[in-house]
């Protein structure tokens, strides 16, 4: 098939104030900066003609501001958790324990703590969620308290929450309390969602009683403390952000189309990534630190522009884009044994000093991986970056496209105009050049 030769490219190089002709670390943030900005440039491609002259127009935007979630991390200690899920700190492929839902994911590993007047606390956490099948037994789906690998691991089905499914918690003084999960997870949307990034989740004691839950006669509030999205919320997120996009499309609004079109890229890109759905996102439980870069930023860099394929055809409707996120997370996840099996056994078969080779960028030398390195991990893994970078472009194009056409076909050539820009981006700009990353650093 027919190769497609791009422009040359400039790769963003992030380093601390060094001295001219001092040696540094190669360090590139996810896909290098160079490989978002790529893919969804190349997104704009998959388009049909209805969307196509609004987004060609707009092609710069779309491309220089693929990285702005990347600098929002400099920003908000909220935004790096988008970016990744470690899915497999929950258990084992493919995680049947670990729910698609975010609020029931939320209120399944939130700690609930009765603060009473005397200043002691009563600390309530799930034990289980428990589902009664329609045509059987009770099954028994979530569990706080067991190794995750014993739960079943058949495929459950994508249906409603049933009135007898239930919650199950306990509490620090050894009391039990069960209430239905629809009554819960009705009361997170309600309640607790709305306070996401607040330093605190707090309720009156009135509140919580609502649920029939048991409110000591001393009680003071109560506080939730959210334990599951520190590893990561990246398919939760992806959901979230295809509503906004939708809502956009329907308000006609440019600027925000634009905006959340750039971010939206971004993040889809990311759940591309095998090292974005593993707690060994940068091979630091396997003495293989610096795997993250290397796959996503120094093989693109070395490769894409004048060995990948760039024709991936045209962006598609997805039906049921929550099940669509979640199949591309855990296709990345299932690859990620393979991408660090091979750079481990690379590693071994290559003397370190044809692992890293050292080169000039402007006033820099760097020390990164050499090319024939790069290309023989490359190779072991058939082709598995450029497959993932491919799908990339496409899962781009088909979730803009799709949010889209679930908001009416609104006709996009009425809102050509000079431009846009997001009144945040100057701040943005600001705390990516002058703040450290405010969570997980993938890059170190």
């Amino acid at each position: 098939m027919q190769k497609k030769h791009l422009l040359p490219f400039f790769l963003t190089i992030i380093v601390a104030a060094v001295s001219a002709g001092s040696v540094v670390e190669y360090f590139s943030p996810e896909w290098g900066f160079f490989g978002h900005r790529r893919i969804n440039r190349m997104a704009v491609f998959t388009l049909d003609q209805d969307m196509m002259p609004f987004f060609r127009a707009n092609l710069e935007y779309l491309t220089d501001h693929a990285v702005d979630p990347d600098k929002r991390r400099y920003a908000t200690k909220h935004e790096a958790v988008r970016h990744y899920v470690d899915i497999d700190h929950w258990g084992t492929y493919p995680y049947p324990n670990v729910p698609r839902d975010w609020a029931e994911a939320l209120l399944w590993k939130a700690e609930v703590q009765e603060i009473k007047s005397s200043g002691d606390t009563l600390v309530w956490t799930v034990d289980t969620i428990v589902r009664v099948n329609r045509n059987g037994p009770e099954e028994e789906i979530f569990n706080g308290n067991v190794p995750t690998a014993t739960l079943p691991t058949k495929k459950l089905p994508q249906v409603s929450v049933y009135a007898t499914d239930s919650v199950h918690l306990s509490s620090s003084a050894g009391d039990k309390f069960s209430l239905a999960l629809g009554d819960y997870r009705t009361f997170w949307y309600q309640y607790m969602i709305g306070q996401y990034y607040e330093d605190d989740w707090l309720l009156e004691c009135r509140v919580q009683a609502t649920l029939n839950w048991p409110v000591s006669g001393d009680c003071s509030r109560f506080r939730y403390v959210d334990h599951f999205s520190e590893y990561g919320i990246l398919p939760y997120h992806l959901l979230q952000m295809k509503g906004r996009l939708t809502n956009a499309f329907i308000d006609k609004d440019p600027a925000k189309i634009l905006r959340l079109c750039a971010e939206f890229g971004h993040y889809i890109g990311d759940a591309h990534v095998p090292l974005h759905t593993t707690e060994n996102y940068n091979g630091q439980m396997t003495d293989q630190v610096g795997i993250h870069g290397f796959w996503e930023s120094r093989i693109v860099e070395l490769f894409a522009d004048d060995n990948y394929d760039y024709f991936v055809g045209k962006a598609e409707y997805i039906e049921d884009p929550k099940a669509y996120f979640w199949e591309v997370v855990m296709k990345s996840n299932s690859l990620v044994d393979s991408v660090l099996m091979t750079e481990k056994r690379l590693s071994v078969q290559y003397p370190v000093d044809q692992q890293f080779c050292y080169e000039d960028r402007a006033d820099i030398t760097i020390r990164t991986q050499c090319r024939e390195y790069a290309a023989a991990w490359s190779a072991a893994m058939d082709g598995m970056v450029e497959e993932r970078f491919r799908a990339s472009i496409l899962g781009i194009g088909s979730v803009w496209y799709t949010c889209w056409v679930d908001a009416g076909q609104p006709n996009l050539d009425l809102l050509l105009g000079e431009g846009y820009k997001a009144p945040e981006l100057d701040s943005l700009e600001r705390a990516f050049r002058s703040e450290k990353i405010k969570g997980r650093d993938h890059g170190s």
